[in-house]
């Protein structure tokens, strides 16, 4: 019976363990994309300032305000997922090694 044990436990953590790395791996996509699309932003923000600076014009100050958000939001986007990628990693390490193998941190 112990060795049933011990089999259910290890294929319950091996479960856990290729949970966590798909977890990993869809936010590791979707911080892809959030960087993709600060790119676009910035882009867009860029030729806005070069069709206006080749008109001889200025761009509207709502305009600018208006690039400035969402280049803020794409920004702040990409931050929250960066932290939810490492926190990801980190849960995901420590499920592959136990208690006793975990380096100490003194």
């Amino acid at each position: 019976m112990a060795l049933l044990d011990r089999l259910r436990q290890e294929l319950n953590l091996a479960g856990k363990t290729a949970q966590r790395a798909l977890d990993e791996g869809r936010l590791r996509l979707d911080l892809y994309r959030a960087r993709q699309s600060v790119d676009r932003f910035a882009q867009r923000f860029g030729y806005a300032v070069f069709r206006a600076k080749k008109a001889g014009g200025e761009l509207a100050p709502e305009e600018v305000t208006s690039h400035m958000n969402n280049l803020t939001a794409a920004e702040a986007e990409v931050t929250r997922l960066e932290t939810l990628v490492a926190e990801a990693s980190k849960q995901r390490q420590d499920t592959l090694l136990p208690d006793r193998e975990k380096p100490s941190n003194g």
